[in-house]
């Protein structure tokens, strides 16, 4: 069977479109995921529960405002900054402790706290599907080509790029940023020279949990929140950072794209088995790339 017979250059491009507008939430989250796992060497599990909680704050909030335009603004602002707040008390409470800990109970405890989290979300929300509509001026549909493009979609288009600058101008032109890349390679001598690394470690964890918030609020509008979403996006960021490289945020970007890019163009050859493809790509990546694309920070 041609299963590409019916394929035009024109909804190929589209396709690609829509992938792009998929890589940008990946990328946000999985952005977040790699920092915290490049700088605290902490594989945090339950950052996607903290993508889901920041889906359904950012339904919360905007309900709560009214649900008008200014409400879905503030909800986008305010959803991540909650997940921000939550993951500052754990880092505080918790994780502050247990850096000196083997990676392994790291990850034992991370798993812990996503059943915790599950737990939460389930006690505070139910189980109940949620949806979230975008401000008039999101919804709908423009021509390219000929063909409609979501509003909403072209919104993720410009936020992913704003992200990738915000990361990189974060990263390399900071003092905090300077110091966590430091922190990163060498953190005995990173404390050896005066700075309380506790600190500098619990404003990683910090902003690369809000990033996951904000993946999830950016995510609201585009699919139903339930319990569970969670476990889809932690299984595709950690393979992401895996074929980018451990630590290293553009080869987020870079997994992001080949595994949005990949997904889409599934869908669009062979949509009964689209799940497949994106797999297929990280199995390739890691063949001949068995420690990712850039050069990992571990």
């Amino acid at each position: 069977m041609d299963f590409a017979a019916n394929i035009t250059l024109v909804g190929f491009l589209q396709q690609i479109l829509v992938g792009l507008s998929r890589t940008t939430i990946l990328f946000i989250v999985a952005s977040g995921l790699t920092l915290v796992l490049g700088v605290l060497r902490i594989p945090n599990v339950a950052h996607g529960s903290l993508y889901m909680i920041g889906a359904f704050l950012t339904y919360t909030i905007a309900m709560a405002l009214g649900g008008g335009v200014a409400a879905f603004w503030l909800a986008l602002l305010l959803a991540p900054v909650g997940v921000a707040l939550i993951s500052f008390l754990v880092e505080r409470g918790i994780f502050c402790h247990l850096y000196e800990r083997e990676h392994l109970m790291l990850l034992l405890f991370t798993f812990a706290l996503m059943l915790v989290f599950g737990d939460l979300v389930k006690f505070v929300w139910g189980s109940d599907y949620r949806s979230l509509t975008p401000p008039v001026f999101l919804q709908g549909s423009f021509s390219i080509l000929g063909l409609p493009f979501p509003r909403y979609n072209l919104f993720l288009l410009i936020i992913g790029p704003v992200v990738a600058l915000g990361l990189w101008l974060f990263t390399n032109k900071t003092l905090i940023g300077k110091i966590a890349r430091a922190a990163a390679v060498d953190r005995e001598m990173v404390g050896a020279m005066g700075i309380n690394v506790s600190w500098v470690f619990a404003a990683v964890f910090v902003i690369g949990c809000c990033l996951a918030g904000l993946g999830g609020a950016l995510v609201a509008p585009t699919q139903n929140i339930t319990q569970g979403m969670d476990q889809a996006i932690i299984i595709e960021a950690f393979l992401i950072v895996i074929i980018g490289g451990l630590g290293n945020i553009w080869g987020a970007l870079l997994g992001s794209l080949i595994f949005g890019l990949t997904d889409a163009i599934g869908i669009l050859v062979w949509p009964q088995f689209a799940i497949v493809f994106p797999y297929m790509a990280v199995v390739t990546v890691l063949i001949f790339f068995p420690q990712g694309l850039l050069k990992s920070t571990w």
